[in-house]
């Protein structure tokens, strides 16, 4: 009774710090914080699992964890922050993976007690194996080893029939008298076909939603397969990490104004490009961008992948902080879906020491750029395109952007005259206020560093 007292009371220790951890992953000024207050709640659920009675598996236990423990902390020592937007992706597909394994264990063990457990089972076991999939084709998107979308004829129709299908059989797994083996194989199959065919035509625009779409599918699952286990901690953590994502989802297409359904099953990449852009892109050279930034009044800085790529943002700081002492304000703006995940310029930022209070959402900053006297686009594309308010033709017409055009000078940092990672062509390129400083942004901005200095003397 001892045993199963203190088992109790640590999972409901675990629960509160995981609510706690989430809360403060809400801001950036205590995410540290609550990613440190989340894992002592994860260490604290996986130490007192082993007082759980009848366990007798230790080594194994053991075993996975020291291994899965030294993956990880190899892996996130080493990952670049470019790919750390991948790395999110097949960690959250490993968590929807492990619920679904969790329900099959239960299946194969065939002690299902009850329709609703078993109706819980199945469900966990759907949506885990569905996050699971398609988090292997997100992650294989982003990093590269998918090159492209792939889109089947009548793709919607597949959606349909496969996600139809799959439900048919876990109906049939609840309503079946005896749990029949070859029937919960069929059901994994198709629902990890499912979570695959799913997730193959979405285009990397839409990648950040569709992350937190399958972190939100991970949580329920997780949720789901802790009430078969009669776990509370999972349950807890598994709603709240699903509330959490489906919020987060829910934020992401809204500032990309389309409906999640849209996304997966009528992807961008299928619509038209919108409008030619008339007008040719206006180069500046490295010195007239130092001598713009450095005389004007106010900067606002619109980061992009770019500059994760080119892993900038350490330049961009050294640059801002001389443009400050100078007399220069300088801010920065970001785009909920600028990068490739929730949050991706956010880290970037603060890992290179800009603080918290010169970053500005879309709606804090969007009201300032008429007033500012330069607009610096660092490899963002979509979200400072002024064809979103415009051309009814334009795959994003209506996603609201940052008004970086509005500005009185536009100075935008590429690598080329492509169009970017969504191959829509951006009007602001053309517009007569702006002028193109090409190369990737650690040279580009490199190279304003040693003018703005020299301006300072």
């Amino acid at each position: 009774m001892a045993i199963k007292w203190l088992i109790d009371a640590s999972y409901f220790v675990a629960a509160v710090l995981f609510i706690l951890g989430l809360k403060g992953m809400s801001s950036p000024v205590s995410a540290r914080k609550g990613i440190v207050w989340a894992g002592v709640g994860m260490v604290l659920a996986t130490v007192v699992t082993f007082l759980t009675p009848g366990m007798n598996n230790f080594a194994l236990m053991v075993l996975a964890i020291a291994l899965g423990g030294a993956l990880a902390w190899i892996s996130g020592k080493k990952v670049a922050m470019t790919d750390m937007p991948q790395m999110v992706a097949i960690y959250n597909g490993m968590g929807g993976g492990a619920a679904a394994a969790i329900a099959a264990v239960e299946f194969a063990r065939g002690e299902m007690h009850g329709t609703v457990v078993t109706l819980l089972a199945t469900l966990g076991a759907l949506i885990g194996a569905v996050s699971f999939a398609g988090s292997v084709v997100a992650w294989a998107k982003l990093q590269g080893v998918m090159k492209s979308a792939f889109r089947l004829p009548a793709q919607n129709v597949v959606n349909i029939v496969l996600a139809l299908a799959a439900v048919g059989l876990g109906a049939a797994i609840v309503l079946a008298p005896a749990i029949d083996p070859m029937l919960v194989v069929a059901f994994f199959v198709l629902s990890l076909v499912l979570g695959t065919i799913i997730t193959l035509p979405i285009g990397g625009a839409d990648m950040p939603v569709v992350i937190s779409l399958f972190n939100a599918f991970t949580g329920l699952a997780v949720g789901f397969e802790g009430f078969v286990m009669g776990i509370p901690a999972l349950i807890i953590a598994g709603i709240v990490v699903g509330a959490a994502g489906t919020l987060l989802t829910q934020l992401m297409a809204k500032a990309m104004n389309r409906p999640i359904s849209n996304i997966l099953f009528v992807p961008m990449a299928a619509a038209g490009g919108g409008e030619a852009v008339e007008g040719e892109q206006k180069e500046i050279g490295a010195m007239d961008a130092a001598a713009v930034m450095r005389y004007a009044s106010k900067v606002i800085i619109v980061p992009g992948y770019g500059m994760a790529v080119a892993g900038a943002q350490h330049k961009v700081w050294e640059m801002s902080e001389l443009l400050e002492e100078a007399g220069v304000e300088v801010v920065f703006a970001i785009h909920p879906v600028a990068g490739r995940m929730p949050g991706h310029m956010n880290v970037l930022l603060a890992e290179a020491g800009v603080p918290y209070e010169k970053i500005f959402d879309l709606e804090e900053i969007n009201g300032d750029f008429a007033q500012a006297d330069v607009a610096l686009v660092i490899g963002a594309n979509d979200v400072v395109n002024p064809s979103a308010r415009t051309d009814k033709s334009s795959p994003i017409y209506g996603m609201p952007i940052l008004n970086a055009d509005l500005a009185q000078n536009v100075i935008v940092v590429k690598r080329g005259k492509g169009t970017g990672y969504s191959g829509i062509e951006n009007a602001l390129f053309y517009k007569d206020n702006t002028r193109l400083l090409y190369g990737s942004a650690q040279q580009a901005i490199g190279e304003v560093i040693q003018h703005v200095k020299a301006l300072s003397v």
